[in-house]
């Protein structure tokens, strides 16, 4: 598809504010002097405002929300082109913005009629929206898999010491999930806790890199993430990693970053680069050294 569709499907993100404006113009004279903004655990009102406020705070969420998908979705497409990672991208937008939209405008409803608040998809299409990015993230521009028949050398780039950081919140969330009473907090909570459990299994396992004479494959759990053809190296070198950049998988399409530590290689492809992390870099550098000198003519 083009840019004009994207940016056209892109732009139909505002209908959502639009939408709850209408709305409110449909129930005005309906609507309680005083409305119920603020909920608590158990969906039940915990806070009011006049109406007029509630209206500009209700639209001007929705626009801002919507002027922060327009800003990230030009930002993607324009230095992605028209990658299948911006599409997911801006269904994702989408999905969640309407999802937002849905659940405000229950607030009405239960404003008019006392109808419970509806925000189960929110919570539900943020974690499968975030699963879908990451995994199109992860598997965009990852290449073909390469032989193992011949693998020269593997090392291994674990997070150890990180994962104690996703396993902490699990443990907390476990008796918090099982306390609460109301379904879509529990919802909400369970699905955090299975997706930072899969954080500390990745982090635990940490990435490996098998060294062939056709390249480098990197991994974790068992998962292909990226193939190096050895023919797509141009060169490497041995450089620190900014903090200020994250740990773990970073980066989309061919510049990619594979990193728990401070050191590393980054290598130089002729279409990209990709670093690999390693708390000994000469190790890796040595492994590209001996992947050279097999290769494959």
């Amino acid at each position: 598809m083009t840019r004009t569709w994207f940016k056209t499907v892109a732009a139909f993100l505002w209908l959502a504010p639009a939408a709850i404006a209408l709305r409110y113009w449909q129930v005005w004279d309906q609507l309680p002097v005083r409305v119920a903004g603020h909920f608590n655990a158990a969906g039940r009102a915990n806070g009011w405002m006049t109406r007029e406020l509630s209206l500009y705070y209700t639209v001007g969420f929705m626009a801002f929300l919507a002027t922060v998908f327009s800003v990230v979705l030009y930002a993607v497409q324009r230095k992605y082109a028209l990658a299948k990672l911006s599409w997911v991208l801006l269904v994702f937008c989408h999905a969640e913005i309407w999802a937002v939209a849905y659940g405000l405008n229950s607030t009405l409803d239960y404003n008019l009629y006392g109808s419970p608040l509806a925000i189960v998809p929110l919570p539900v299409i943020t974690a499968l929206g975030a699963v879908a990015i990451v995994g199109f993230a992860i598997g965009e521009m990852r290449g073909s898999p390469l032989s193992h028949a011949d693998v020269l050398a593997e090392e291994v780039h674990s997070g150890k010491a990180w994962s104690g950081l996703f396993l902490l919140p699990v443990v907390a969330l476990v008796p918090v999930t099982l306390a609460i009473p109301n379904p879509t907090v529990k919802l909400t909570t369970g699905i955090v806790g299975v997706l930072m459990t899969a954080a500390f299994a990745m982090a635990w396992d940490g990435f490996h890199y098998y060294f062939s004479r056709h390249g480098v494959e990197i991994r974790t759990l068992g998962f292909r993430l990226k193939s190096i053809p050895l023919l797509q190296i141009k060169s490497y070198a041995i450089q620190n990693w900014n903090p200020m950049r994250g740990y773990g998988i970073r980066g989309i399409g061919n510049c990619k970053a594979y990193v728990w530590g401070k050191t590393g290689v980054r290598v130089e492809m002729y279409d990209g680069e990709v670093f690999l992390g390693h708390s000994d870099p000469q190790r890796i550098v040595h492994d590209l050294n001996v992947v050279k000198s097999h290769q494959v003519l």
